[in-house]
Order: structure tokens, then C-alpha cells, then sequence
């Protein structure tokens, strides 16, 4: 039986999922992966994608390089996308969704232009990482939180929190 339960953080890129678990991380001894760059410190990837000029994750190195640490427990893991994580790895799965508006400017600050731009608008606009998550994880574990604002990520770090400090109490 596992002390702490992992954690799965997903959603657009651009809607503070690394901003969240970093926090996350530090107000709860969970660890904290991005698995982006564990992709990169590890050469995770089976190619390049020319168009939206990016590496291509493999996604079954990258399950093989997370499985000991995830079966351990006490991970909260960061990555836009979720079809392919195991569904018996995580306790819980939190999609960050945020305002277009926002969210077109983050990406824009980010240097993300064109097609890759509107692909990810897009994205967020026709909740393509939550549906992804709800058919990917029982109905029961996946939950919807805001991420436009400073009061949001607050709200959010409480919220998480809380869960976290509950799920200990009940399963230790």
C-alpha cells in the first residue's frame, strides 16, 4: 500500500502546470516530475516534428523510465498529455484549464506562433486534454480547475492541499 498517492497535472501547455506542482512539491514533500524534462535529460524522444518544431516524446521509454518512481508513490507528475500514462499510476488527475484570452498570450510570450499557436487555442477551446483525461481515467478522479489568475493558483494549492493531507489520513 502506497503512503502517498501520485498525482497527474495536465492540460495545454501554457495553463501553469509547472508553476502549480513546483508549489505543489514544496508545500507537501510529494515529488514533483515534468516529464518533459525528464524527456530531455534523459533523450526521451523518437524523433522531431518539423511543423510545430518540437521533439516527439516516446512515450514507452518514458513509462519504463517513471515506472519505479511512480509504483513508489508520492509523485506529482506535469505533462500536456495523459492517454498514455497506465491508469493504475495515479490516485488523482487534475486538468488546469484557462481563458483563451490568456492563455493566447502566455504562448505568445513563450514564442509559440502560427499554426502551433492556434493548435493549442484551439486545444484549450474544445477541452481536448480534459476529454482525453475523462476517457483515459475513471470518471471519479478527474476534476476540472481554473487557471487565469493568481487567486486561481492559490485556490488550487489549498485545494490540492487539503486532498493531499486527506488521502495520508485515510490510507496510512
Amino acid at each position: 500500500m502506497l503512503k502517498k498517492p501520485n498525482l497527474l497535472l495536465t492540460g495545454t501547455p501554457g495553463v501553469g502546470k509547472t508553476t502549480l506542482g513546483k508549489e505543489l512539491a514544496e508545500r507537501t514533500g510529494l515529488t514533483y516530475i515534468n516529464v518533459g524534462d525528464l524527456a530531455k535529460d534523459g533523450d526521451l524522444f523518437e524523433g522531431y516534428d518539423e511543423e510545430y518544431e518540437c521533439p516527439v516524446l516516446d512515450e514507452d521509454r518514458v513509462i519504463d523510465e517513471l515506472e519505479d518512481k511512480m509504483s513508489e508513490g508520492g509523485v506529482i507528475l506535469d505533462y500536456h498529455g495523459c492517454d498514455f500514462f497506465p491508469e493504475r499510476w495515479f490516485h488523482i488527475v487534475f486538468v488546469l484549464r484557462t481563458d483563451t484570452s490568456f492563455l493566447y498570450d502566455r504562448l505568445e510570450s513563450r514564442g509559440y506562433k502560427g499554426k502551433k499557436l492556434q493548435d493549442n487555442v484551439q486545444c484549450e477551446i474544445f477541452q481536448t486534454i480534459y476529454e482525453e483525461a475523462a476517457e483515459s481515467y475513471r470518471q471519479e478522479i478527474v476534476h476540472q480547475l481554473p487557471s487565469n489568475t493568481p487567486g486561481d493558483l492559490e485556490c488550487n494549492l489549498d485545494q490540492i492541499t487539503q486532498w493531499i493531507h486527506q488521502w495520508m489520513n485515510d490510507n496510512n
